[in-house]
């Protein structure tokens, strides 16, 4: 296939001193997400209608799986080891903060944007159609659900100059202050009922968590005992929580509507990811001798030059797989979720999942590739800013209410316009061609 053997030829050019585990962890967690998505939906068709639940509510020992598929903290730890090389990249080169910005916010918000105005497209078209509101809802909440990720972890890029100049001056300090703001949340949450607080964790808990990166990049980790031991401990400080605290034991949503892990994040996802870094670091060294093979290091350079393609768009693969199959009478969709027969058939659902998705990420995913015109003008920093935090505001918004029937009217509509308008100004929409008469 000429896509693997492009990848190979990339493969072959890696420079020897890049970090392949890093790019390897990023590949790996991707996957995990996605194939965690897919199995945890709990669809069944029956008497003519799709019924929805959840599978840890329906076999509530699927808990445990929560614990191997909540990966989203070796995102953020791959995130700040990434960023700490791009910004020691740019002050090589002596870039400002504006161009460094630019530059990061193109990679990310480009294949976003193509994203969410896909969606508002089909919206429209669903609508039109005749589609009820509560159903395009349904749909296109299950969609976004990934854009949540890309809407904290933007904001934690346009920081970065920020916790890793802390980081630098303060080392771990900087990492335990975030956790304290974290810890202080969470009190507010639950002993003194300030729900509204909590949501400051979105922050709190992904910026102590994106401070690892920093250490890993810097090489303050200490022998792999240690960091067994640090696992270890963050292990034990985790059972804790969830066994003496009032924190649930799922790590990924949560039978409990009133409370999550997730939503907005604990202090029992910094534990856990504290325990991830441990464990990952721990084998960092073998894992890179591995990864110095070609086929290896191949599939990861393969799987990172589409990663944003294949994460944003594999929700919305199983929606429309999920519309065809109830279009067509539920074909597929009758083995009740937790039978046997369901999990069974789990392998060849995803199977089926991953072979749909494939053609939709080698056709997308050159979009995510392209980098920033030279010749393009670049924001001034403070205008790429307050573009970003209204891009990233929208993207909140229609990952919690998606399309649809929406608690105000019309926010649907002005969640997708502040996508746009931020997008604009971070100068991140398509340049217009200019006609011929206009150039001369």
């Amino acid at each position: 296939m000429k896509i693997w053997a492009q990848a190979k030829e990339l493969a072959a050019a890696t420079p020897e001193e890049r970090n392949r585990y890093v790019d390897f962890l990023r590949a790996v967690s991707i996957l995990v997400v996605i194939t965690g998505h897919w199995l945890v939906v709990a669809l069944y068709y029956m008497d003519g209608k799709l019924q929805l639940n959840k599978l840890i509510v329906l076999q509530p020992v699927t808990q445990w799986l929560t614990w191997l598929f909540q990966v989203m903290p070796i995102f953020f730890i791959v995130g700040g080891y990434a960023n700490a090389v791009s910004l020691e990249s740019a002050r090589r080169r002596g870039l400002a903060y504006a161009d460094w910005l630019a530059a990061r916010l193109n990679r990310l918000v480009t294949p976003l944007l193509i994203f969410v105005c896909v969606w508002a497209v089909l919206a429209i078209i669903l609508h039109f159609a005749g589609v009820s509101g509560p159903t395009l809802k349904l749909g296109s909440r299950a969609a976004m659900i990934p854009t949540w990720f890309l809407a904290i972890y933007i904001l934690v890029v346009v920081l970065a100059p920020i916790t890793y100049e802390a980081w630098r001056r303060c080392g771990y300090t900087s990492l335990f202050v975030f956790a304290v703001f974290a810890a202080l949340s969470d009190v507010a949450f639950f002993a003194a009922e300030m729900r509204w607080v909590g949501w400051g964790n979105y922050f709190w808990v992904w910026l102590a968590v994106h401070q690892l990166g920093y250490a890993w990049r810097d090489g303050r980790l200490g022998r792999p005992w240690q960091l067994i031991m640090v696992s270890l401990i963050s292990f034990v400080a985790l059972w804790l929580l969830i066994f003496l605290g009032p924190y649930p034991f799922a790590m990924v949503g949560s039978p409990d509507i009133e409370v999550s892990n997730t939503a907005p994040p604990k202090i029992t996802l910094l534990a856990l990811g504290v325990c991830q870094f441990g464990l990952l670091l721990a084998i960092e060294s073998p894992m890179r001798r591995l990864l110095a093979g070609v086929r290896v290091w191949a599939a990861t350079v393969l799987i990172n030059s589409m990663i944003m393609t294949v994460y944003l768009w594999h929700i919305t693969i199983m929606v429309i797989i999920v519309a065809l199959a109830y279009l067509t009478g539920g074909f597929g969709l009758g083995p009740e979720p937790g039978s046997a027969d369901w999990w069974l058939t789990r392998p060849l659902w995803i199977g089926l999942l991953y072979v749909v998705l494939a053609p939709v990420a080698l056709l997308l995913s050159p979009l995510e590739r392209a980098g920033r015109s030279a010749s393009r003008p670049v924001p001034a920093a403070t205008r790429q800013i307050v573009g970003a935090v209204l891009l990233c505001l929208g993207i909140a918004l229609l990952a919690r209410y998606g399309f649809g029937d929406s608690p105000i009217p019309r926010l649907d509509i002005a969640s997708f316009m502040l996508v746009v308008v931020g997008a604009a100004i971070c100068g991140l929409l398509p340049e217009l061609k200019k006609t011929g008469s206009e150039s001369t």
